[in-house]
């Protein structure tokens, strides 16, 4: 088997199963586990897998610019933000994460929603400025500039003493076994003291970020207890999430 046929391969399978072995990909092809590993780093490099110890996983096309991720799937993450807005009670106070779809949440509020909303991206802050009865707690340090939210010691530190009724988490990567992953050090470990400080994570992802991984595990689904995604959405991306455990709301 060619090159190109083993890659052609490897990507269907991934589509499929979700995860590749090498060894059971070396048997299927009649090739040594050195080539397929091969395979799958040149695949890696053209950024179409994420390797893990043993194979790989699909990768999330979500790694993109924030500039550029504002004109994906903007339908999708529209219907995601109204049903993630409408989630919000009158007196909670909220965490919204960084990101397109929680720009778009954050337009969705009622302009009479009397709520705090606690925020470590300065974006996010200055879209709620104007909101005549939302409180707007912004969490200062370390500015990622791919995603445009704070991270780092301090935004930690400043996060210990939130106690928060929802945290919206925005990710690049929902996987049944791989879990929640996003495509930062920092910004994981920022996201586990989001989630660890809410009564209720809620993760908002469109189908693009379903089935895929990327570098950086935030944790294991169980972090999080509610999915929002588009109604759209493949049930075939969706069905091994919801047997994961976590609850899927479709938007």
């Amino acid at each position: 088997m060619l090159t190109d046929q083993r890659k052609k391969a490897i990507l269907e399978a991934l589509a499929r199963d979700g995860q590749v072995l090498a060894g059971e990909l070396s048997a299927r092809f009649g090739v040594s586990e050195d080539t397929v590993r091969r395979d799958l780093r040149e695949l890696a490099a053209q950024g179409r897998v994420q390797r893990v110890h043993g194979g790989a996983l699909p990768a999330s096309a979500a790694i993109a610019p924030l500039a550029e991720r504002e004109d994906m799937d903007v339908d999708a993450k529209r219907r995601v933000a109204r049903k993630a807005a409408s989630m919000i009670e009158p007196g909670q106070v909220v965490i919204v994460d960084g990101g397109t779809t929680s720009a778009l949440l954050v337009q969705c509020l009622a302009p009479d929603l009397v709520a705090t909303v606690v925020t470590h991206s300065p974006s996010i802050a200055v879209a709620l400025a104007a909101h005549p009865a939302v409180e707007v707690v912004l969490i200062g340090g370390k500015l990622y500039k791919h995603s445009v939210v704070s991270v780092g010691a301090a935004a930690v530190e400043a996060m210990s003493h939130v106690h928060a009724d929802l945290y919206f988490m925005g990710v690049t990567g929902v996987h049944a076994k791989a879990g929640l992953s996003t495509g930062d050090y920092e910004e994981a470990y920022v996201k586990r003291a989001l989630a660890a400080r809410a009564a209720e994570t809620v993760v908002l992802a469109c189908a693009s970020k379903l089935n895929a991984a990327s570098q950086y595990r935030i944790g294991d689904l169980d972090l999080a207890q509610t999915l929002i995604v588009d109604a759209a959405a493949p049930a075939r991306l969706i069905r091994p999430i919801e047997e994961a455990g976590l609850a899927v709301v479709k938007a």
